[in-house]
């Protein structure tokens, strides 16, 4: 037997995956991801801080001087650090068995991913390019879904509130004019768009195709896998960016094209009537007894889906989900499965951690029994599913 089946039976089809740090060379650390205050340049100052840690994702992080791997997780295998093995490994290798037949004959592979992000000022106005544009270079669309749990928002950064496309009153030639003068004048593109103050334990889904400017709270956030991305908005608290960032995923003959830049926007989705209401989303419940909470906080869409599960102090319960999924710990302590669980205080870079695992589709469907050791505090896991989770069926 292998080592890669070998981990997999020894764990009852659950897997315990190590901590995926990611750097960013924009931005500040929102330092809400429990990472030691001296650890988050720990990737190299030149690389930027570290401002994101992924979850259950096989795709590598699309910025420069990157890693081999980096942004891809890993599985503990015996608890040393370094004989880790690729979570992608693990998907190559058992496929059916670990993420079901259903996304091996659809995808072929894993096909999403989550991330805590985490930057103390709001991100700059960007776009993840609409499935048209993608095809046009080969890439995948990144749909992405957000939501920001308390347990990891100590402090909601310098500006709490996200851009979301633009004023319905806004035209596509105005949005031009601003384009064009990327490289001429700081354009304050968000001129044109709206804004909501974010709400805790909330969320909101972003399909591929709508520019945004997520505000500064430390979010979680289920997305496809892809880290396409194309910069609109040149000047963000002093912070400059070039026409190389706005340009970015397009073929070279298109590169220098305004036009064709506009066109990786879907302009109906942007200028949306309607926006909060199609894509705001508050926590639906699934489950409530006096054991456990279990509520769909990622829904409504064909790609991702998320719930947040809450044990109660000192309770048992066996937790069934009709596909694979990613979790981690964000409150308390106890026992998933086989394995101990717990949410850290603080993290060493390089560090293991028991807060992040990965279920596969015949445990999920089986029962996974999750305990709360504590006697008071709650047990508080997010769970990421592929486009099999029947996120549809949220209400």
């Amino acid at each position: 037997m292998n080592k890669i089946r070998e981990v997999f039976e020894r764990g009852e089809g659950i897997l315990q995956l190590t901590p995926t740090w990611v750097p960013r060379p924009f931005n500040r650390p929102g330092k809400r991801l429990r990472l030691h205050p001296d650890d988050y340049f720990a990737m190299g100052m030149e690389r930027g801080a570290i401002v994101e840690r992924w979850f259950s994702s096989i795709t590598h992080v699309e910025t420069k001087e990157a890693g081999e791997h980096e942004g891809m997780s890993f599985v503990n295998v015996d608890d040393n650090p370094e004989h880790a093995i690729l979570f992608k490994d693990f998907i190559d290798e058992l496929g059916s068995d670990l993420i079901g037949q259903e996304l091996v004959d659809t995808y072929g592979t894993w096909p999403m991913y989550s991330k805590f992000y985490d930057y103390q000022k709001p991100l700059f106005h960007h776009i993840h390019h609409a499935e048209e544009a993608c095809k046009k270079v080969g890439v995948l669309p990144k749909h992405e879904h957000y939501y920001f749990p308390k347990q990891y928002n100590n402090h909601l950064g310098d500006m709490p509130v996200s851009y979301f496309g633009f004023d319905p009153s806004v035209s596509k030639e105005e949005v031009r004019e601003r384009l064009a003068d990327y490289t001429t004048r700081d354009t304050r593109i968000t001129e044109l768009s709206r804004a909501f103050r974010i709400e805790l334990d909330t969320g909101w889904y972003t399909p591929a195709g709508v520019v945004h400017a997520p505000g500064s709270l430390c979010t979680y956030e289920p997305q496809w896998n892809s880290d396409v991305m194309a910069i609109w908005e040149n000047v963000v608290n002093g912070e400059v960016f070039h026409y190389e960032d706005l340009c970015g995923y397009l073929p070279e003959e298109d590169k220098n094209d305004i036009d064709k830049i506009l066109e990786v926007a879907d302009w109906n989705l942007n200028t949306a009537m309607d926006y909060r209401k199609r894509f705001f989303r508050r926590p639906c419940t699934e489950h409530e007894d006096d054991s456990y909470l279990q509520q769909w906080i990622v829904y409504g869409n064909e790609y991702i889906g998320g719930k947040e599960l809450t044990i109660a102090p000192g309770k048992m319960a066996l937790i069934k989900d009709p596909s694979a999924y990613g979790c981690v710990v964000i409150q308390g302590h106890g026992q998933i499965g086989k394995y101990k669980c717990e949410s850290p205080t603080l993290i060493r870079y390089g560090e293991l951690t028991a807060d992040e695992f990965f279920v596969s589709k015949d445990a999920a469907a089986k029962g996974v029994i999750i305990t709360n050791d504590s006697k008071y505090e709650p047990l508080v896991l997010l769970k990421h599913f592929g486009p099999d989770g029947n996120i549809l069926n949220a209400k």
